[in-house]
Order: structure tokens, then C-alpha cells, then sequence
């Protein structure tokens, strides 16, 4: 079972190394079908995070997405991608802001490399480019074994 566990750096930025799907649920109000990372790892509060998300011939949108070729809609990419930076955000924020809704302002310079499918493990990568008020602007690589699948660049706005 995966344990939220924080660590001091030298400076004072804090880390977690992962944080688990009860802690996500709490940070976010997404649920099945539509929560999209079932794990995070290598947190750097204020700054960057990883998303994972295990694909499973299982989800809901394979049925008609393609049922002769399952592959994972773009725009879930995308998704996975701002979940995991809504996460980020209320963790570095704090237990005030948990189950707030964070919605898109911007998704720009979107681009999918490759379909990902059942069996992947895709790792998104996100970073925060800037912040203003209650305005986040985040730069996500989606990644299977490594490989860019999907990116953007969005923003999103953490309602109160």
C-alpha cells in the first residue's frame, strides 16, 4: 500500500515521494469513471509531480473507443494531465482546499504522439509554469516506457 511520505531538501522545499489514491480522492472530487491517475510520485510541492495511471482493457471508454483497437481518447490525456496538477496544487495549498473544483481556463499546444492502450502505464509528467492568484499554468508530458505519447500547456483556476 502506497504511503504519503514528506521529505526536506536542503532548501525548504518540501517533497513527497508518492501519494496514494485515498489521499488523490481527497485532494480532488473526481471518481470513477472519471478519475484519471491512481498514483502520484516525486512531488515537489509548488512545483512538479508525477501522475500514474495504470490502463486496463477494463475502463468504460474502450467500449466505444474503439472496440477492435482500444485506444485512450486524447482528450483523457489531457485530463490525467490537469487532475494531476489539481492534486499538486491542493497539496501545496493545504486540507483547506481539498474537493475544491479547479477549472480549465487554457489547454494550448496539444499534441499526441502515439495511441496508448490496455497494458500501458502512462506517467505524466506536469510542471508549473507560473501562478498568479488562483490561477495555475502547467506544461504536461504524457509517457509510456518513456516514450512522449501526448503534451500541453493549460491552465486552470482553483474555485473557492
Amino acid at each position: 500500500m502506497d504511503q504519503e511520505r514528506e521529505t526536506q531538501d536542503a532548501g525548504a522545499t518540501t517533497r513527497i515521494e508518492t501519494v496514494d489514491i485515498m489521499r488523490i480522492m481527497e485532494a480532488i472530487p473526481h471518481r470513477y469513471p472519471f478519475l484519471l491517475i491512481d498514483r502520484m510520485v516525486d512531488v515537489e510541492l509548488g512545483q512538479s509531480a508525477v501522475g500514474v495511471k495504470n490502463v486496463s482493457v477494463n475502463e468504460p471508454f474502450f467500449q466505444g473507443h474503439f472496440p477492435a483497437r482500444p485506444v485512450m481518447p486524447g482528450v483523457l490525456l489531457i485530463e490525467a494531465m490537469a487532475q494531476t496538477a489539481a492534486t499538486l496544487v491542493v497539496l501545496t495549498l493545504g486540507s483547506a482546499f481539498e474537493g475544491k473544483l479547479v477549472y480549465f481556463m487554457t489547454i494550448e499546444g496539444a499534441k499526441f504522439r502515439r495511441p496508448v492502450g490496455p497494458g500501458d502505464q502512462v506517467r505524466i509528467h506536469v510542471e508549473k509554469e507560473r501562478q498568479r492568484a488562483n490561477v495555475w499554468k502547467f506544461r504536461g508530458v504524457a509517457r509510456v516506457e518513456g516514450v512522449s505519447v501526448a503534451e500541453a500547456t493549460f491552465s486552470a483556476m482553483i474555485m473557492d
